[in-house]
């Protein structure tokens, strides 16, 4: 690329966040019902324009192969009929969630009759770098809408024509609303040092959200010059007490690790209490082994299942993202709470356990944005935490932890209501 584009690159840069910026203020004022009614008429388009979305997701669908998208990549990209349908309910569901903004957090009146509001407002700006589904355009602006804030969405080349049709087609939709231009933009350039541009306009975006590989999070995690709510892995556990029962040790173990492999809230380590190891682990291991898991396991593991091989510590602290658990053996709940701490990502951990005590003192010492008690860690997601469509989970504590839905697109002001109140 010449100069010349490169000035041109980080020109457009600069106007789509101003745009954005400009946008912001407007939608930060904009009522709930207004919104709603943008989620709900783009939802109706969606749907009267299923043949435009599809021809050109058939673009998207021609050009795959050219970048080297697996089979199961290039069905996650495709859009049917019925994925589409998909992705208009999701825009209804956002419409129904309560309106988060102006909600007032906190409120009381001072001795002196000073009336002070804690009330919910919008961040602003959202950059919302993201992998190639259609879907998640859909719904990450959908959130971005609800919850009053502009979005920048820079999605992969992958799905750029299907993204760039649903971004249209909410466009025309505030257009004809009358309600503010350019609250949800779509990156039009696939050049990588855009990213950078946008990433260097802290007085013009408020949050960055990358949502992809580690790569990806570390890169941004570096080059922010505003906050950025990410998460780096998903490194998730499931402990076995000694408490608990094996039938439903099974079945949280298996949902957990096979209902799909390659998402961030899977199972990737398992942790199995010594007195019930002998009886319990190899029933588990042969359940996992059904269902195409390899086991990696500590010198105990490997004893009490033939099939496994020996993990490194490096297999310990891997997110494996595939058909691959490694399992280790510990002499106490307290045991496996510092393996956890030591190798985890702060994502989601589960207990299996009939001991209410133990329960708890797993909750409370873990260091992850969800513990789960006798449940699986695929549950760790915005639409079952009921939370409607969520931007991400993130295993920071700040500004937002866990599932990102409306709220954490959110901040707060103080609102301080006088009659002629002077300070003495």
């Amino acid at each position: 690329m010449s100069v010349v584009e490169k000035q041109d690159l980080k020109a457009y840069c600069l106007d789509t966040a101003r745009r954005a910026k400009a946008a912001s203020a407007e939608l930060a004022i904009v009522t709930g019902a207004a919104k709603n009614n943008w989620l709900k008429e783009s939802a109706r388009r969606l749907r009267q324009r299923k043949a435009d979305l599809i021809a050109a997701n058939e673009q998207d669908l021609d050009a795959a192969s050219g970048y080297g998208l697996s089979d199961a990549q290039i069905d996650r990209l495709r859009l049917t009929h019925e994925s589409i349908d998909g992705i208009a309910v999701g825009l209804e569901e956002v419409a129904a969630l309560p309106d988060p903004i102006g909600e007032v957090i906190e409120s009381s009146i001072r001795p002196n009759g000073l009336e002070v509001s804690k009330i919910r407002v919008p961040l602003g700006v959202v950059f919302f770098i993201y992998e190639s589904r259609p879907n998640v355009t859909a719904d990450a602006a959908a959130i971005c809408i609800k919850s009053g804030n502009a979005v920048i969405l820079r999605g992969g080349k992958e799905a750029a024509q299907s993204s760039l049709a649903i971004v249209d087609i909410l466009n025309e939709v505030a257009t004809r609303l009358g309600l503010p231009n350019h609250a949800v933009q779509l990156v039009s350039s696939t050049d990588r040092d855009a990213v950078g541009h946008f990433l260097s306009l802290a007085e013009l975006i408020d949050v960055a959200i990358p949502r992809g590989g580690e790569g990806l999070i570390r890169r941004v995690s570096e080059e922010a010059t505003m906050p950025v709510i990410k998460h780096f892995a998903g490194n998730c556990h499931v402990y076995v007490d000694a408490a608990a029962d094996i039938e439903m040790a099974e079945a949280v173990t298996v949902n957990s690790k096979c209902h799909r492999l390659g998402v961030c809230n899977a199972c990737e380590s398992l942790l199995i209490h010594a007195d019930v190891a002998t009886e319990y682990l190899p029933q588990l291991a042969k359940a996992l082994i059904a269902n195409g898991i390899e086991v990696r396991g500590d010198e105990r593991t490997c004893e009490l299942v033939p099939e496994a091989v020996t993990a490194s510590d490096e297999d310990f602290a891997a997110e494996f993202l595939g058909p691959i658990i490694s399992v280790k053996v510990v002499g106490s709940v307290g045991e496996a709470i510092a393996h956890i701490n030591r190798y985890g990502s702060h994502h989601t951990d589960a207990i299996v356990t009939a001991d209410l005590a133990t329960a708890r003192r797993f909750a409370a010492s873990v260091d992850s944005s969800a513990v789960m008690i006798n449940a699986s860690t695929r549950f760790n997601d915005g639409g079952q935490f009921g939370l409607g469509a969520e931007i991400g989970i993130s295993t920071d504590k700040f500004h937002a932890r866990g599932p990102c839905g409306l709220k954490e697109l959110t901040s707060y002001k103080y609102v301080a209501y006088g009659d002629g109140h002077i300070r003495e």
